[in-house]
């Protein structure tokens, strides 16, 4: 895996980067640059552009183990790379595996949000997820057969952890942590770059942007959010944000047309196909980008008005819902930007 350092960050910075697109990013070049200039590394991980910047330094080795970490973390936690922890588990026939710790944190972060949703959001969708393949998909729908099949090897409880070791009771059912994966990838980079002293900085993996303190002249982070179904780097509204975690997800991510209806990658265990939803977007603002990932796709499963219940009802998480008129509603502690 390649990625670029590069020297000199503009201090505007207004972010919209796919549903999070980073836009007005001009960088410029120079060999000694001065530490409020800020280093920025570009990598492609995860299926998606990984973006760190940070101020207050021009030490490149911070921006390098990032950038290691980022290998390690999707060497372990992808479904789809031979060899890796998730990818193990799965193909263990029910088998137990012994995996990493970090594995088993975001295991146990999945399981937490599975419990609470009530399934909604599920760390099993595997089977579902394949079936669907909506990323490849050229507007086919599974056979009900099918999707009765694998819906019926979609069960979080048939997950079984003791100490290092996971066990799938169903020898069928396998792990998809790519609902959080990023989240727990992104909170980890930021404890790693407070570790090192950074102050001033900001994340970004795909739809999940994470922010360290202020801007470095004091001043919040402005973000978009992109406007469902819009060109790349159309914002439907903007926030400004100090040490927060800022998640967007929608329906209009990943999708198929066919006959007038949408189908997209967010699908409903209950039923096996994409969730019917009033709602084409949310972004939820919270410390942990890990929860940001949870509640979003809790929360698009649920609709506007089960989705904000349970929103207000969590500590320190805040949302923004974007139905499919395209209007706007927030949680209770947002209600004044409305």
């Amino acid at each position: 895996m390649k990625y670029f350092i590069n020297h000199g960050i503009p201090h505007r910075i207004f972010s919209a980067l796919f549903p999070i697109l980073l836009v007005a990013l001009a960088l410029t070049g120079c060999s000694t640059p001065p530490k409020n200039e800020g280093l920025s590394a570009t990598g492609f991980y995860f299926d998606t552009v990984v973006t760190l910047q940070v101020w207050g330094t021009n030490d490149e080795e911070i921006l390098n183990h990032c950038m290691k970490l980022c290998t390690q973390y999707e060497q372990k936690l992808s479904r789809t790379i031979e060899g890796s922890d998730i990818w193990n588990i799965n193909h263990a026939q029910g088998n137990p595996v012994t995996v990493s710790d970090e594995t088993i944190q975001v295991l146990e972060a999945g399981l937490s949000y599975s419990q609470l949703s009530e399934g909604r959001f599920d760390i099993t969708i595997a089977p579902l997820s394949i079936l669907w393949d909506i990323d490849n998909n050229p507007g086919t729908i599974p056979e009900q057969s099918a999707i009765e099949e694998a819906r019926s090897h979609v069960n979080y409880q048939t997950v079984q952890i003791s100490g290092n070791t996971v066990t799938l009771t169903d020898p069928n059912a396998a792990i998809d942590l790519g609902g959080i994966a990023k989240g727990y990838i992104a909170d980890q980079l930021k404890a790693y770059l407070k570790d090192q002293g950074i102050e001033h900085a900001w994340i970004s993996l795909g739809g999940n942007v994470v922010t360290i303190g202020t801007k470095i002249d004091g001043s919040p982070f402005r973000i978009g959010i992109q406007k469902p179904f819009a060109e790349e780097n159309t914002a439907i509204t903007t926030l400004e944000v100090t040490d927060q975690s800022v998640v967007s997800s929608g329906i209009y991510e990943r999708y198929f047309e066919k006959d007038g209806k949408i189908y997209h990658h967010i699908l409903d265990p209950a039923t096996g196909y994409p969730c019917e939803t009033d709602l084409y977007g949310v972004t939820i603002l919270s410390k942990k980008s890990v929860d940001g990932d949870g509640y979003s796709t809790i929360c698009l499963s649920l609709g506007l008005k089960e989705g904000l219940k349970f929103i207000n009802q969590q500590d320190g998480i805040e949302a923004i819902f974007i139905t499919s008129d395209y209007k706007l509603h927030y949680s209770d502690g947002l209600k004044d930007l409305n």
